[in-house]
């Protein structure tokens, strides 16, 4: 039955890659509509991150953000078949690169990604890197409990000369590509597990976040840019925009960069709240004699 799903999924997401870009937008606001009508446990999950990183808004205006998050989420999981199976032509019409940075110039950096519902922007940059004859990307990942996906998604993100990492077990391959002055893709707002991670704030909670990105920047001497793909204005497509370096990064101190780089989360977030990607359990692991969340 797992079989039949998965390539029933990959069948939906062909279809959906060869179709107008207006349709997929129509189609992903409708779905998200729909979903976030039907009670399930990821409902749950968003409105409990509401909760606690908007505490001063009404239940209306909760649901309100919602509603909103779970269209653009739905929109996002089927642009996904542009970006993995479309064009270079396909995702340059979707995803435009804004850059502080100079791109192509092979300095070690670590671009930070954001949980934003416009995950996949690393993809544009690296079909424009193979177009330019810059260098690689690279993306650190989380293996799926999928198999059959884990291996698709990355075949497709390699399509432009792009590599991916296991985030577990692989820091001197990690170093290497950095050194090397590859484009490092690490999205480091997930909580994946109590391991090399502390409890800082996030939205005022005290939340589990990996120290990864301060420990490589202090080994490898890298810049580290904040990456962010967000919706354009009139949400007709994305904007993919690279960051002058943080100033003064890294510290001695793990933990206050930690600190920092979730508020500068904050700071986008707040300014975007929507585009999130609250379907995420954020808070899973909790400070010890903490209540769990979820």
């Amino acid at each position: 039955m797992q079989t039949l799903f998965n390539y029933l999924a990959l069948l939906l997401l062909r279809v959906f890659s060869a179709l107008p870009y207006s349709w997929i937008i129509f189609t992903g606001d409708k779905l998200g509509w729909l979903i976030a009508h039907i009670p399930s446990e990821r409902n749950r999950v968003v409105n409990i991150n509401l909760r606690l990183c908007f505490p001063t808004l009404s239940d209306s205006e909760r649901h309100a953000l919602a509603l909103d998050h779970w269209r653009l989420f739905a929109r996002s999981v089927l642009e996904r078949s542009r970006i993995w199976l479309g064009n270079p032509a396909q995702i340059a019409e979707m995803v435009e690169i804004n850059s502080e940075i100079t791109l192509g110039d092979q300095k070690p950096r670590i671009l930070v990604n954001p949980h934003f519902v416009g995950i996949e922007g690393g993809m544009a940059l690296c079909a424009l890197s193979e177009k330019m004859n810059w260098q690689r990307g690279i993306t650190l990942y989380q293996k799926m409990k999928n198999a059959f996906f884990d291996r698709k998604i990355i075949e497709w993100r390699g399509r432009f000369g792009g590599k991916s990492i296991p985030r577990q077990g692989h820091l001197t391959e990690t170093l290497r590509e950095i050194k090397k002055g590859n484009f490092v893709f690490i999205a480091p707002d997930i909580d994946l597990g109590i391991k090399d991670s502390v409890f800082v704030p996030f939205f005022g909670v005290e939340t589990n976040t990996i120290t990864a990105i301060s420990r490589l920047a202090s080994m490898t001497g890298a810049e580290v840019c904040i990456m962010k793909t967000t919706l354009k204005p009139d949400r007709s497509g994305y904007i993919c925009h690279i960051s002058k370096p943080l100033t003064n990064f890294p510290t001695k101190d793990p933990i206050a960069d930690t600190a920092r780089l979730n508020r500068c989360f904050e700071d986008e977030i707040r300014l975007r709240p929507a585009e999130y990607y609250w379907v995420h359990k954020r808070f899973k692991n909790r400070p010890a004699g903490e209540a769990k969340i979820y």
